[in-house]
C-alpha cells in the first residue's frame, strides 16, 4: 500500500474527516521529514511508510478528543505531534517548542514550506521559557513522565488550561503525579499499523490551586 491508500485508510480506521487537501498538505510534510531525517537525525523512524502509522496516523488519533484553542507542543522534535495536529486544524493555533536548534530548523522550514499560518516555533527549555500568555492546552508525546510534564509546564497554563499527554502504558506513572494536579481522562488509542499500547492522559489543576 502506498503513502496516499495508508493515510486515507488509516485516516477512516480513525473516524476521521479530513479532505484531501488536507490529506495532500500531511503527506508533504511526512516527505520533508523524510528528505530532513537523513542529515538531521529528526526521528529514529527511517522507513517512509511507518512514519505514515508512527507519526501522521499517532498524532491524528488524539485530535478528537482535544479543544480549539492556543496550543504548546513541549519537545516538539520534528513537529509531532504540532504541526500534524495543525494541519487537520488549522483554525487552531500552535507553538511548538524543543530544545534542539537542528530540530526548530527543520520545523521553522516545514512551516515556510507548507504555508502553516497557525504556527510558531521557539528554542529553548521549556523550564526557563516565559510566554506572553497561557496555553489552553499543552501536549507533548513521550516528553517526560507525567509528573516531571506537569510540573516543568505548569507556568505556561491558561487558568482554565489542560494538559494532554501522549502515552503508550500511562497507568505506571500516575504515581508521580504532584499534589494539585487531576487526572481527568485516560483514553486508551488503537492506532492503525501500530500494536503497542496507546493512551492519551487528560488533566487540569485542582480547582482552588494556583495555575
Amino acid at each position: 500500500m502506498n503513502d496516499v491508500k495508508a493515510l486515507e485508510a488509516g485516516v477512516s480506521k480513525l473516524g476521521l474527516t479530513l479532505d484531501s487537501e488536507t490529506q495532500a498538505k500531511l503527506l508533504a510534510y511526512l516527505e520533508l521529514l523524510y528528505k530532513w531525517n537523513k542529515v538531521y537525525n529528526l526521528t529514529a523512524i527511517r522507513d517512509k511508510s511507518e512514519m505514515v502509522s508512527y507519526h501522521l496516523l499517532d498524532s491524528l488519533s488524539v485530535s478528537p478528543y482535544l479543544w480549539e484553542g492556543k496550543w504548546l507542543d513541549v519537545g516538539s522534535g520534528g513537529g509531532v505531534p504540532g504541526i500534524v495536529l495543525a494541519i487537520a486544524n488549522p483554525d487552531w493555533e500552535f507553538t511548538l517548542l524543543d530544545s534542539n536548534t537542528k530540530k526548530t530548523s527543520f520545523m521553522q522550514q516545514a512551516i515556510i514550506e507548507l504555508g502553516l499560518a497557525n504556527v510558531r516555533v521557539y528554542c529553548g527549555r521549556v523550564e526557563s521559557w516565559n510566554a506572553v500568555h497561557g496555553f489552553n492546552g499543552i501536549i507533548s508525546r513521550a516528553f517526560t513522565e507525567l509528573g516531571d510534564f506537569f510540573r516543568i509546564t505548569k507556568h505556561l497554563l491558561a487558568a482554565d488550561g489542560h494538559w494532554a499527554a501522549m502515552k503508550g502504558r500511562a497507568d505506571d506513572e500516575i504515581g508521580t503525579v504532584p499534589p494539585g494536579i487531576e487526572i481527568e481522562h485516560i483514553i486508551p488509542l488503537s492506532i492503525p499499523g501500530i500494536s503497542a499500547k496507546r493512551s492519551l492522559v487528560i488533566a487540569k489543576v485542582f480547582e482552588g490551586h494556583k495555575v
